[in-house]
């Protein structure tokens, strides 16, 4: 293949998912010339697995998204048709805010931001190569048509597309997601480049029409009045549609389980790992066959659209058999499957290979973002794109890289778990992954980040002014709660008669009544008519700060402690054979991963309590 000069740029972002998408806004805008290639433009921040953005854990990315001067909770909020948070009735750490999208008004939304963002360039391409300098850096990426485009950096954000294999029942052909086409070029590349791969798989659900729905058997889902993604974000939440909520039925489970040797997941036409926390429904019903039925949420595409997805009802069994199950369930007897679910197939990297800057270890200018890196949903590539743009750039420009650590963020504990312990099937944040879930609640997303985001450039010295200037508030209101005592009174008697809350014989501080779970500052308020002026979102991070008070200071020491190991730094190359003590699996490990510290080393999988002391003290020697 003849090539010739095609430009020159400071990064090439391959893919425009929604790592991509973050990765080049955010290279851009700290100061680097990016061209994000695409292998279909119009596909630009496509939504193939669901139209939603959010959920538990999920939401609390978004938010840090934000909170770091990302693009995706800004986006939420101009096309998300409905809110609803998640996990009410538990405690604040897990409240998670859960959106549903309009599909096309999202794509569209993105594609307008790269198109007017200045010194973002968009190209339709697939991406045949990768050259490398003299030194080994990356030097230049070339496009399937012979077009070599010059760079300084390169972020690999191909999400499902890698080597994509599209399957539904026996039947499969190589492609992307959405019947979009696949990239064949590059994983030989990677190879080649000595970048070890893995296989993975996802699925979708199957699309019905909504007017084939019969609403009158299911249960609908209402929008709520509740915060939007955006820290930014003003007015009110738009809720402009309804989700429908149904069952599988003993006769659904019947049919699966008798077309079972039809599954591609059972028959090893599928060879790639899937999604252990969001399986098949195939799957579903023989790793829990105790259960009798599974839900199945009817989500609409748009406000405009007449198709819903049947999320939790994912397959990749044949066409028949998927029409056989939809039609077993309550409510969609009469649906018209639009467009069957299916299994993809997808190469990525071993998240080992790369550094918690996602840069990999081996080739100095090649990042990794989203489910490239072993990753799964929307809100993980989102995290993963955006700090692999931060990093690029920063490299590009001599700076230091950004590493998020546990203690500040779930992005940093996604990437922490990935370049430390690796993992083998698509990985999925919860906020059980996190050691210090109370700290990181999304309420407070801005306060942990946005600092951070400002330091680095991505965020304005007038919005950290207004966060710094709402925790001031808040604070002061803190204060103020913990100083004024409320006397006894008749109108305080009546507040917490009415609560069922124990009435005082003597005077009690106001941080005392918000302690008790069932008061809040909602129905105290009239208490204190000089409290300061907050509004209902301070409010709620004020009560969330007195009410565990005692958990957030024991979580707060835990992760200086956590710090202390962290900072504790280990030499990039350090020859694990010469410590004498080490178990061989150990010295394996360390040699693999080579840890930046002592706390990310403790943490490998392999590496025990026992071998980190040996280290520590070969460390002090």
């Amino acid at each position: 293949m003849s090539v010739f000069f095609a430009g020159a740029y400071d990064i090439a972002v391959i893919g425009g998912g929604h790592a991509g998408i973050e990765a080049a806004l955010a290279g851009t805008r700290l100061g680097c010339r990016v061209i994000c290639f695409s292998t279909q433009l119009d596909a630009i921040g496509n939504m193939p697995c669901n139209p939603s953005v959010g959920g538990t854990a999920k939401g609390h990315l978004v938010r840090e998204i934000d909170a770091l001067g990302g693009e995706m909770g800004r986006a939420a909020d101009a096309c998300c048709i409905q809110y609803r948070m998640l996990n009410r009735g538990k405690g604040p750490a897990v409240h998670s805010l859960r959106a549903q999208a309009d599909r096309l008004a999202y794509r569209a939304y993105m594609k307008r931001v790269l198109e007017q963002q200045e010194n973002l360039s968009l190209h339709q391409a697939e991406i045949a190569d990768i050259k490398l300098s003299h030194n080994g850096a990356v030097s230049s990426v070339i496009t399937a048509l012979g077009g070599e485009f010059f760079v300084k950096a390169v972020i690999l954000a191909t999400g499902t597309f890698l080597g994509g294999r599209v399957i539904t029942g026996n039947h499969f052909f190589l492609g992307g997601p959405d019947g979009l086409a696949g990239a064949y070029a590059l994983p030989e590349v990677l190879r080649r480049l000595g970048i070890p791969l893995r296989r993975f798989k996802t699925g979708t659900p199957p699309r019905v029409l909504g007017r084939t729905l019969n609403r009158d058997k299911m249960q609908i889902q209402q929008g709520e009045d509740t915060i939007q993604f955006s820290f930014e974000a003003t007015g009110t939440v738009r809720n402009q549609a309804c989700c429908w909520h149904t069952w599988t039925t003993p006769e659904t489970h019947e049919i699966l389980r008798r077309n079972l040797d039809k599954s591609p997941l059972y028959s090893g036409l599928i060879e790639g790992t899937g999604p252990r926390y969001c399986p098949s429904i195939e799957d579903k019903i023989v790793r829990f066959a105790d259960k009798d039925r599974h839900p199945i949420f009817c989500e609409p595409m748009g406000v405009d659209d007449g198709e819903y997805y049947l999320q939790g009802l994912s397959s990749s069994m044949p066409l028949d058999v998927q029409l056989e199950v939809i039609r077993s369930v309550p409510g969609l007897e009469n649906a018209e499957m639009t467009r069957p679910g299916y299994a993809i197939e997808y190469d990525c990297l071993d998240p080992l290979c790369l550094s918690p800057s996602l840069e990999t270890k081996k080739i100095p200018g090649l990042f990794g973002a989203g489910q490239v890196c072993g990753s799964s949903g929307y809100e993980e590539a989102a995290a993963l794109g955006l700090c692999a743009g931060i990093n690029a750039a920063l490299g590009v420009l001599g700076r230091k890289p950004l590493v998020l650590g546990r203690s500040t963020s779930y992005a940093g504990t996604l990437i922490d778990d990935l370049v430390t312990k690796g993992t083998d099937e698509p990985y999925r944040m919860m906020t059980s992954r996190s050691e210090y879930r109370l700290l990181l609640r999304q309420d407070n997303a801005d306060i942990r980040l946005t600092p951070i985001g400002a330091e680095i450039g991505l965020i304005s010295q007038e919005r950290l002014q207004k966060t710094l200037d709402k925790y001031h508030r808040i604070n002061t209101a803190i204060k103020r709660a913990e100083g004024l005592v409320l006397p006894p009174s008749q109108s305080l008697s009546h507040i917490l008669k009415k609560a069922g809350s124990p009435i005082p014989v003597s005077g009690i501080r106001m941080a005392d009544l918000l302690r008790r779970p069932e008061l809040t500052w909602e129905r105290l308020s009239s208490l204190d008519p000089e409290a300061p002026e907050l509004n209902a979102q301070e409010w709620e991070s004020v009560e969330i700060c007195i009410k565990y008070q005692g958990y957030l200071s024991r979580q707060q020491s835990q992760a200086e402690a956590f710090g202390r190991m962290e900072s504790r730094r280990i030499p990039g190359d350090l020859n694990y054979d010469d410590i004498s003590g080490l178990r061989l699996e150990a010295r394996q490990k360390l040699g693999v991963v080579r840890p930046r510290n002592l706390g990310q080393a403790g943490r490998i999988s392999g590496v025990s309590p026992a071998d980190l002391t040996v280290l520590m003290i070969y460390l002090e020697k």
